[in-house]
């Protein structure tokens, strides 16, 4: 009997769910960073075996929107609840259900779909403190399952893989054995650029960043060359991104590149302009423009 289905990985942002995706996966596909909301879109990505198919879908983290990015970010993270066949709630160690948490298990109460709770950085804390966290959380929500987990180090992850294959319903193999994400090369490459980015830039410039493929073309010898735009909303910004000399901008893209090179297997040529783009967050046609869009 073939088991597939349809895996949402849910939680406030920043606790975790692209590094979870990312550990099952053994494949960068998700932008992984220190700072809340990074993940923009949601990507497929998918997990065969013998016997199962899981597709997981790493949403963006359900927050309070400031703008029309982040009432896009919110909607396609509350409708991938609604067609799935296991939700993940992930949290992360605490002495109280804080009211994030709060709000998404209050969205939760009327779903009929198994919801395994999953305490994240579980090495970052006490037995003591995460004891007292899946007392709080059971109390709170009716979870099918509660696992405590090191999403960065794979802690019980075999557990919860373990768990997921009990829970899918008999079905058909949605993809390829091969196919490891629905999401195609570009976009993955400019998810690389855009973490560099967020990673090097640290405080220095909020989250009013975007990465805009021009070309990316591969030549006669394999050799892939990529032209990108990192888009800014202000012009102070800018010089911020470039550096002293454009130290800052050549270590984003010589840290982008070796990791792009890994995800395609070749060699590549890969060169990034900084544009300012004003409000760009609030542009519905910029939006659509940068793949943001229903």
């Amino acid at each position: 009997m073939f088991k597939s289905g349809f895996v949402t990985i849910i939680g406030r942002p920043n606790v975790g769910k692209s590094t979870l995706s990312n550990y099952i996966m053994g494949e960068k596909l998700s932008i992984v960073s220190s700072k809340p909301q990074t993940t923009r879109n949601n990507i497929h990505t998918i997990l065969t075996g013998d016997d199962f198919q899981l597709v997981f879908v790493d949403t963006p983290g359900i927050h309070k929107p400031r703008h029309k990015l982040g009432e896009f970010m919110v909607k396609i993270a509350e409708e991938s609840i609604k067609e799935v066949d296991i939700i993940l709630f992930i949290t992360t160690p605490d002495d109280e259900v804080g009211k994030g948490d709060q709000y998404i298990l209050e969205q939760l109460k009327n779903v009929n779909i198994p919801i395994i709770l999953l305490i994240n950085k579980i090495d970052e804390s006490t037995p003591e403190n995460i004891a007292k966290t899946i007392k709080n959380y059971s109390e709170f929500f009716d979870f099918e399952e509660v696992i405590p987990i090191s999403a960065k180090k794979g802690k019980n992850i075999d557990v919860l893989l373990n768990l997921m294959k009990k829970y899918l319903p008999e079905g058909p193999k949605y993809y390829p054995d091969d196919m490891i994400t629905d999401k195609q090369e570009r976009f993955i490459v400019m998810e690389i650029i855009r973490e560099k980015a967020l990673r090097l830039l640290e405080q220095e410039v909020p989250h009013g960043i975007a990465i805009e493929i021009l070309s990316m073309k591969k030549d006669r010898k394999g050799i892939y060359n990529i032209e990108a735009n990192l888009l800014c909303e202000r012009a102070s910004h800018k010089p911020i991104i470039i550096g002293k000399g454009g130290s800052k901008l050549k270590k984003i893209s010589r840290y982008a590149r070796m990791d792009i090179e890994k995800f395609l297997d070749s060699k590549v040529y890969l060169r990034i302009w900084v544009k300012v783009k004003e409000e760009w967050r609030d542009s519905p046609f910029l939006l659509k423009e940068l793949g943001y869009k229903d």
